[in-house]
């Protein structure tokens, strides 16, 4: 039913920039706030932005704030997520999700290279 499909990862340099894409379905998603998570190998997946359904609140990590915006289209489904200033921590694979978190798409890879 609920259908999560992130994507616009990618490899990077330190410092640049990548918009994360999530086109979501299943759900009456005007209706739930939106959450970016991101998991790392060996690391438990972290929630690091947050969105209200109508998008006029949003959250952030403390290790992401002021580097990452995230924003949403509910004519779209769809949440986004710019990210810049990208650091070498950064690198995980991110997904996009509401408060229930019933099911995960696949995510997106993110990889911060030098």
């Amino acid at each position: 039913q609920v259908e999560l499909v992130e994507s616009g990862g990618g490899l990077v340099h330190p410092g640049g920039s990548l918009r994360l894409s999530c086109a979501a379905s299943g759900f009456t998603f005007k209706e739930y706030d939106m959450r970016w998570y991101r998991q790392a190998p060996g690391v438990q997946r972290e929630m690091v932005a947050y969105i209200s359904g109508t998008g006029t609140d949003t959250f952030y990590a403390d290790s992401v704030k002021g580097r990452f915006t995230i924003s949403r289209d509910n004519a779209k489904n769809a949440v986004y997520l710019q990210m810049n200033d990208l650091k070498l921590e950064d690198s995980a694979v991110y997904y996009c999700n509401n408060p229930i978190r019933d099911y995960w798409g696949q995510g997106t890879q993110v990889t911060v290279s030098s």
